[in-house]
């Protein structure tokens, strides 16, 4: 045997390092712990970030503004390439939240469902499908129904508080609140 026939499997089984067993282990006496303190204490955790007891950073930071982060909306999203690809669609159909579910396209029903448009290789759809979603992008509409499908937008829970239809071509907002109102007066009495 040559040592290059070892080399392959060198380090691949190391012993774990044995702390505290002694000065001649050379990991003896503090055991990595340092000197005294609560580190160097059996059962000791410090909780994330905690910085020794000085105010920790992220307290130290000053706090302003507001973020709607908590409200976005969240999507899962699934390509009509992907769609088109799978042999439950090869030749059209209904396309829904549960139909996608059972192909294995979604993986549950916890979030909206927007289907873009993306084809991948493909130029153009060659089969009729009758979508109906959440969210549809306007070029995965536009391929959809030049195939002879059709698209039914039923909005998320924002669009139905907003009085949003997904399917007409005004898709401006009819319940608008007092705030957006507000703003707008003075726009409408100078129109």
């Amino acid at each position: 045997m040559m040592i290059h026939d070892i080399t392959s499997q060198a380090g691949a089984y190391k012993n774990r390092k044995r702390v505290g067993r002694g000065h001649g282990s050379g990991s003896g006496k503090q055991a990595g712990r340092g000197h005294k303190g609560a580190g160097s204490r059996q059962g000791y955790s410090r909780r994330a970030a905690f910085e020794g007891g000085q105010m920790p950073y992220f307290r130290r930071m000053p706090k302003f503004g507001f973020t709607n982060a908590q409200y976005k909306t969240r999507f899962f999203i699934v390509n009509l390439g992907d769609i088109v690809a799978h042999p439950d669609f090869a030749k059209g159909g209904a396309v829904n939240a549960e139909s996608l579910m059972k192909a294995g396209l979604l993986r549950d029903a916890s979030r909206d469902l927007k289907i873009l448009g993306d084809l991948g290789d493909a130029q153009k759809l060659g089969v009729k499908l009758d979508v109906s979603a959440n969210r549809v992008t306007d070029s995965a509409r536009r391929h959809i129904e030049d195939a002879g499908g059709k698209v039914v937008e039923t909005g998320t829970r924002r669009d139905k508080v907003r009085g949003v239809d997904r399917n007409s071509d005004d898709r401006s907002p009819k319940n608008l609140t007092k705030k957006l109102r507000r703003g707008g007066a003075k726009q409408q009495k100078q129109d």
